[in-house]
């Protein structure tokens, strides 16, 4: 599984305006076709975090095919009104707030 969790400034007040969004994105093909297993949204005092599985190691590949869609550039364009870039001077993409996991434990078995 690959996983990635992409930090944004966001006001609390706007949390459900974006779930909506997402729980609509969600409920068409998009999530099978980017291969995305799970989303979870969270914030926190004015920050936001996307955390989102992928089926196996290439999560990263199939967004990048994904990006093209309609509904992926739609989504994209209708989270800038509610999520700002958590560093604007050096965002260009969601690759640029895209934290870097330095430890991860699971249990097995």
């Amino acid at each position: 599984m690959h996983s990635t969790l992409i930090v944004g400034r966001m006001q609390p007040r706007l949390s459900t305006q974006v779930a909506e969004l997402f729980s609509a994105f969600d409920q068409t093909d998009m999530p099978l076709r980017m291969g995305t297993r799970r989303r979870e949204l969270f914030s926190y005092q004015g920050l936001y975090f996307h955390l989102q599985d992928f089926d196996g190691e290439y999560g990263a590949e199939r967004i990048l095919q994904a990006r093209t869609d309609p509904r992926f550039i739609k989504i994209s364009d209708d989270l800038k009104a509610y999520i700002e870039a958590y560093d604007p001077a050096t965002w260009t993409s969601p690759a640029d707030a895209m934290a870097t996991r330095f430890y991860h434990w699971e249990q097995r078995g």
